[in-house]
């Protein structure tokens, strides 16, 4: 596991906080301004998905390869069974929340 909040699992987070709070600013932005711009709040609101969707999928990308160089990293058949347990365990627990989403 890594203590980068980009990317690792701290605080069960797969995105720093000021990311997350950045986009929901934009986000309510283009809310609260869709009585004056109702078509540009709808392309604030679109972009802002577009580059979560984007930061999400990055994120997930290097949180799997950190999993993947967790236990292929030695090139050992015989990794550590308790290592492998360990990987085993994030994988479900990263799959399972992406499930929740």
């Amino acid at each position: 596991m890594t203590d980068n909040p980009a990317v690792g699992v701290s605080g069960g987070r797969l995105m720093a906080h000021d990311e997350a709070d950045k986009w929901t600013l934009r986000l309510q932005h283009a809310v609260t301004g869709f009585v004056d711009g109702p078509r540009e709040s709808l392309e604030e609101a679109d972009q802002v998905l577009e580059e979560v969707a984007a930061r999400f999928t990055e994120a997930v990308t290097q949180r799997r390869r950190t999993l993947r160089t967790s236990w292929q990293g030695t090139g050992d058949d015989k990794a550590d069974t308790e290592q492998l347990r360990l990987a085993l365990r994030d994988y479900r627990e990263l799959a399972e929340r992406l499930l929740r989403i």
